[in-house]
């Protein structure tokens, strides 16, 4: 109860998950609260955050629940006659653009084992799944070394202008960074670490504050003209898919690291590998 307080960060939205009342919740917080007899929550007036005791706690209920939950999962397969399970944490674009073909391969390799995708919209939320033990692997953008997890760089991605063939930006070859800042109608992926990224090196206030749902969504409005999306993308990305869609780069500004995450990767099992391996040829295979 604790851990999904701290997740969505609302007695009320846990109680709606939960299917019980808010003062359950409330009360199981308060318990703990007086078992450690320290404050585990910041209450705020939309909402609660962990305090540096409630992380501390957080984390390690994280880490246990999720190696029952696994092992809970693995079990019911055992005893199902299942062969075993690949559990993988990705953005939803990603899966959609660059699992399909590894989805299908993983299929036909090991037919009897069970693939779960945890679709997320942050690499965070990927990195959560992984620390709960909810996911093998994480397919995440990379900026630096991170606590307890092993990374596979796979490739590096680059900013472009997405637009348009009919844009008047479309038949430029590349853009200068400080032409953003005069370009009209401009949106970005908010739900992505994009505009972290950007204002990085940038600065605030630069880049236009309007923004959407996520990358799929930059890039659809963008390919019909509705606006143009500041994205991060595999370098001459599917062209021949998206034939109204034009992709401007912008040199100057230093692009992400799309890779693999796992706690460990000599503990996971062949399956898992050999996905990975998959979808990494098939990312790579489209620079």
């Amino acid at each position: 109860m604790f851990v999904e307080v701290c997740e969505r960060g609302s007695f009320t939205a846990v109680a709606r998950a939960l299917s019980c009342s808010q003062s359950a919740v409330s009360q199981h917080v308060r318990r703990l609260e007086r078992e450690f007899g320290l404050s585990l929550l910041e209450r705020r007036p939309r909402g609660v955050l962990p305090t540096s005791a409630g992380r501390l706690l957080r984390d390690a209920a994280v880490a246990g629940v999720g190696q029952i939950d696994a092992a809970a999962l693995r079990l019911r397969a055992l005893a199902a006659g299942g062969a075993g399970e690949v559990r993988v944490s990705s953005g939803a674009a990603t899966v959609r653009h660059f699992m399909p073909e590894a989805i299908l391969e993983l299929r036909r390799r090991y037919p009897g084992v069970q693939l779960t995708l945890r679709t997320q919209p942050t690499t965070r939320a990927c990195l959560t799944d992984l620390a709960a033990n909810r996911a093998d692997i994480a397919l995440i953008s990379i900026s630096g070394p991170i606590p307890d997890v092993e990374l596979r760089p796979l490739v590096e991605l680059r900013w472009s202008l997405a637009v348009n063939r009919d844009d008047p930006m479309a038949a430029r070859e590349s853009l200068d960074v400080a032409e953003l800042a005069g370009i009209p109608n401009i949106v970005l992926p908010v739900s992505s670490s994009s505009r972290g990224r950007l204002e990085a090196v940038l600065g605030e206030g630069v880049l236009p504050s309007q923004a959407v749902s996520d990358w799929d969504t930059a890039l659809l409005l963008a390919e019909l003209g509705v606006s143009r999306a500041v994205v991060a993308t595999v370098p001459n990305w599917a062209p021949s898919v998206h034939p109204d869609l034009r992709l401007v780069p912008i040199p100057e500004l230093p692009g992400p690291t799309a890779g693999w995450a796992a706690r460990s990767w000599a503990d996971l099992e062949p399956p898992v590998i050999e996905f990975a391996d998959l979808v990494a040829h098939q990312m790579r295979g489209s620079k």
